[in-house]
């Protein structure tokens, strides 16, 4: 088993990449987990139970902290738990029972279709271009989480029905359609630059590394964040950005939730109408910025 340590910094890691939180709520996260880390030095993960999970948000109390700074630190420790029986590491979660108040939830980043194009605008001129080209066409196509893009195999896309099979969080099989622009790049990489890649041993993975291997999360972070750098995008970009993105651009051009919550394989329709916010957001600023009485 992982120590505490190990996976409090793959956690972490995960927060970045796969969920696109901002540097300063993961390093929040990282405070409060360190102090977890304190109050449970002696404990390895597996042997932490519910009970000691309550005595420790009993010590928050204690320490006098806000109401704020307590549900942070359950909502912590609750994402924390997912997070680990999301990667198997734990097979029952002892936070389940734990209680959160109340507060306001924060709206996710997105960039706008402008921003979005720009992202997309590469310059293609190498095996790496057009695979970086196909990878970014099909998560803005499909909205899945970088772990979902990183783990498709070739037998997982369907050029002919337009289609990806992927698996998602609770071993949820979902299916897909892929759009125009995606496939055209999907087709370009597969068929005319994918075999000049093939060095390592997952040949059956679709995006490979410049090592031949599976494409990791890490680099495809790096990967965006560089072309978002040299594209002038000056905003807290995450792989997530774009999932988020393209499930709130969906519902501007008029999708409805249910065929949004279907895509991003949401199992509760109240998180897809977190996207709903951000469209009312948009609404009001829109408003404010262009009526002539608006502010």
């Amino acid at each position: 088993m992982n120590n505490l340590n190990e996976l409090v910094d793959e956690f972490l890691r995960y927060l970045l990449i796969d969920k696109g939180y901002s540097n300063n709520t993961i390093l929040s996260y990282k405070q409060d987990l360190e102090k977890f880390l304190m109050y449970n030095k002696n404990k390895t993960i597996d042997n932490i139970s519910n009970e000691d999970l309550k005595k420790y948000v009993k010590y928050l109390n204690s320490e006098n902290l806000n109401e704020k700074s307590i549900s942070r630190n359950i909502s912590c420790l609750k994402s924390f738990y997912k997070f680990l029986i999301i990667e198997k590491y734990i097979i029952t979660n002892p936070s389940d029972s734990l209680f959160i108040p109340k507060t306001k939830r924060s709206l996710p980043n997105i960039l706008s279709e402008e921003d979005i194009l720009n992202l997309l605008d590469i310059e293609l001129n190498d095996n790496f271009s057009y695979r970086n080209k196909a990878m970014l066409e099909l998560m803005y196509s499909t909205g899945l989480r970088v772990s979902e893009l990183v783990n498709l195999k070739l037998q997982d896309i369907d050029l002919n029905e337009d289609l990806i099979r992927t698996i998602g969080k609770g071993d949820k099989e979902r299916i897909i359609p892929i759009g125009d622009y995606a496939k055209e790049y999907l087709e370009k990489y597969i068929y005319e630059y994918r075999g000049s890649m093939l060095k390592g041993s997952s040949k059956e993975y679709l995006f490979l590394n410049n090592h031949g291997n599976k494409m990791t999360r890490q680099g495809f972070f790096k990967i965006i964040k560089k072309i978002a750098k040299e594209k002038g995008i000056n905003k807290e970009l995450s792989p997530h950005t774009i999932r988020h993105s393209f499930a709130s651009h969906l519902l501007k051009h008029g999708a409805d939730l249910r065929t949004i919550q279907e895509l991003l394989g949401h199992s509760d329709i109240s998180t897809t109408q977190i996207y709903t916010h951000i469209t009312d957001e948009e609404l009001k600023k829109n408003y404010e910025n262009f009526h002539p009485h608006g502010e």
